[in-house]
């Protein structure tokens, strides 16, 4: 029999945990993780155990005890003051000497005789001196004097034979405190080790801007360079932003290569779509020529940095038909029976421009490989942001083993998971490894699909290893709510996207300029999309929402409330067209009550009903709100306030709790 059967308590009921260890859950450098457990042995023994954490591969262990909560529920928490991979697990065990003085005391109390049980007391307390001492001669400075204090107890012990003496040294708290310095660990039980990662303050809180560097604002005709993107760059740190995403800057394919608006046949001034990657001028590691050269990028890289801002790539696993591996390794893509390699496609789109990779092809590690060997490249040139392309397209086993491989190496790396796909496969990614994640928040338009999709996130399992990251548009995506003139209709997107999740991005400067034509009715694609032709902006175009854009970038770094999940409710209003939730951080330093109105169109108004204790106030409170957006103060009282909000102006409230009055 393996089994140790002194070993008497139980673990259960561990939390945080995804999938009963199998997944980590995900924290922020600088918080702290806050573990809960049931202990659990027979009998009346008093149970002790505590928290076992450490970095990972190969950090030493540090333990903080577990506190009691109630039926048998303990827990502790410990810091996480690095990047990288942790792991923790609980230990419990019957502590022996403290079920010893319970009975002691208890029979003290009835008036029992206690001579038997002082000398046992003594015994146990040499036997835990004992075990200590016999240990490594290299201790540490806590364990040296809990064994001098422990000496020093009993010897006054055995100096007096006084009972009532010895009951009182028995009862010291500096012999509890010391004992529980050195636990009696021979029969301790333990769980399993449980995963965290923890990633850096940006996986937590970032604002991100998309723009074709071939269509770079700055530049008024012809293809833009990344030098030309270098004035650009000015305008983005100006509006707030601090993640710049640039779609795939590689050379594109020329055979079937796409025309405007996706058509099949492409005229010779066409660009093609950067999602069709490679030609004879290079392939993953590569710049498209008309954007420079690698030394442009590094000086493009520089110039961003300097400038506060990070950049993000593009990772696109897929190849054009002039990728210069499907000369090089044919086995890494499908074939049909008459030897011609399969397109991509998703019925009824076809994408003839694009060869999608074949995971399942006997070749697997060298194809592995050769996509690491490409990311590597680019993060040991500074970039440490990945945009993924289609990640659900690909296999889960892969995408842990590649995020693995490479978080090992550059611990610091985030990637973001461009995944449209379904809800349960969304959330698998973000299990194996992604660090945010594209969410549905593009078509939940109504105040009831925001609250239950929202609560969704934030409030269910999802929120341990789930970072939802908001974009209202994307090239792809030009949702039906934006598909008006009406800068209302942008502004409320915006703010939604901004002040309810801490990650959040836009794809610009079509969102800014209010860039709304659909390609047909009933259809998602813009018309003219930049995919497929370059565009040429005029930033200065009228109407537009920069200064929205820009305001509330500045209230999202001033106001710690949005720079986290925090603590978010959604608070009662009569009027269903107008959402009202509030944002504030555990310390009461940040509270925030946005109101906004879901109608683009017509001024709506109400009465709020709100959770006051959610808010940090007595329920008859007199206070004051700031309206950060245009300045206001109002004086409110109590639950019930009036609100209203007209499409002409922000046609939302960020409200901040001052004071009361």
């Amino acid at each position: 029999m393996n089994q140790d059967g002194r070993k008497r308590v139980y673990i259960f009921h561990v939390t945080p945990v995804i999938d009963g260890g199998r997944f980590p859950i995900k924290r922020i450098v600088g918080e702290e993780l806050t573990v809960e457990a049931d202990l659990v042995a027979d009998g009346h023994d008093v149970v002790q155990g505590r928290l076992g954490w450490r970095i990972l591969p190969n950090r030493p262990w540090s333990y903080v005890p577990l506190q009691p909560l109630d039926n048998d529920r303990y827990r502790a928490v410990f810091p996480l003051t690095e990047i990288g991979l942790y792991e923790y697990r609980i230990e419990g065990w019957v502590d022996e000497f403290l079920t010893w003085r319970y009975r002691l005391v208890k029979k003290w109390a009835l008036g029992q005789d206690i001579d038997a049980e002082l000398l046992m007391g003594r015994e146990l307390i040499w036997q835990r001196i004992a075990l200590y001492a016999k240990g490594p001669k290299s201790k540490s400075d806590e364990v040296v004097e809990a064994l001098e204090t422990l000496r020093r107890l009993l010897h006054r012990f055995d100096e007096t034979s006084e009972k009532e003496q010895r009951l009182l040294l028995m009862q010291d708290p500096q012999l509890e405190q010391m004992m529980r310095k050195l636990p009696d660990l021979q029969h301790a039980g333990q769980s399993r080790r449980f995963p965290v990662r923890v990633d850096r303050i940006r996986a937590g809180f970032s604002a991100w801007y998309e723009f074709f560097p071939r269509s770079c604002p700055t530049r008024k005709n012809g293809h833009g360079t990344l030098r030309d993107c270098e004035e650009f760059l000015p305008y983005i740190a100006d509006l707030g932003f601090d993640v710049v995403y640039l779609p795939p800057i590689h050379p594109i394919g020329l055979q079937h290569r796409k025309g405007a608006n996706n058509q099949t046949v492409a005229s010779p001034d066409d660009p093609g779509s950067p999602w069709a990657i490679g030609n004879e001028e290079g392939g993953h590691m590569a710049i498209h020529p008309q954007l420079g050269t690698l030394t442009d990028f590094d000086h493009f890289h520089q110039t961003l940095r300097a400038l506060g801002l990070e950049l993000a790539m593009d990772l696109t696993f897929q190849c054009s038909p002039d990728h210069p591996w499907v000369k090089e390794h044919p086995q890494w893509f499908r074939h049909f029976p008459d030897g011609t390699i399969q397109y991509a496609e998703n019925p009824p789109k076809k994408y003839e421009d694009v060869f999608p990779l074949n995971f399942d092809t006997p070749d697997w590690q060298d194809l592995w490989n050769a996509l690491l060997d490409i990311t590597q490249f680019w993060a040991e040139r500074g970039v440490r942001i990945f945009r993924v392309d289609n990640p659900h397209t690909k296999p889960l086993v892969f995408w842990e083993w590649f995020i693995t491989q490479m978080q090992s190496r550059f611990p610091d790396t985030i990637f973001l998971s461009e995944a449209f796909t379904r809800p349960k496969l969304m959330e698998a990614l973000s299990k194996v490894g992604f660090t945010q994640s594209y969410t549905y928040f593009a078509w939940r338009n109504t105040a009831q699909e925001l609250r239950d999709y929202v609560s969704e996130l934030f409030f269910t399992e999802k929120n341990q290893y789930f970072r939802p990251n908001f974009w209202p548009n994307t090239p792809d995506i030009l949702p039906g709510f934006l598909q008006t003139d009406r800068p209302a209709a942008f502004t409320v997107r915006f703010i939604l996207a901004a002040t309810l999740s801490p990650n959040y991005g836009i794809y610009g400067p079509a969102y800014e300029l209010l860039e709304h034509q659909p390609l047909s009715w009933g259809s998602e694609e813009y018309d003219h999309s930049e995919k497929y032709e370059i565009r040429h902006w005029n930033l200065s175009q009228q109407p537009n929402i920069q200064d929205v854009i820009k305001k509330v970038n500045a209230i999202r770094h001033q106001e710690l409330a949005l720079q986290h999940n925090g603590i978010l409710t959604f608070h009662h209003v009569d009027n269903p067209q107008l959402l009202v939730y509030s944002k504030r951080d555990p310390a009461y330093h940040s509270r925030l009550l946005m109101v906004v109105n879901l109608d683009p169109v017509f001024t709506q108004s109400g009465w709020t009903a709100l959770d006051m204790n959610a808010l940090g106030l007595h329920e008859d409170a007199h206070y004051v709100v700031h309206d950060l957006l245009t300045g206001a103060r109002y004086a409110w009282n109590g639950p019930y306030n009036y609100v209203e909000l007209h499409p002409d102006g922000y046609n939302a409230h960020i409200l901040r709790i001052e004071e009361g009055i």
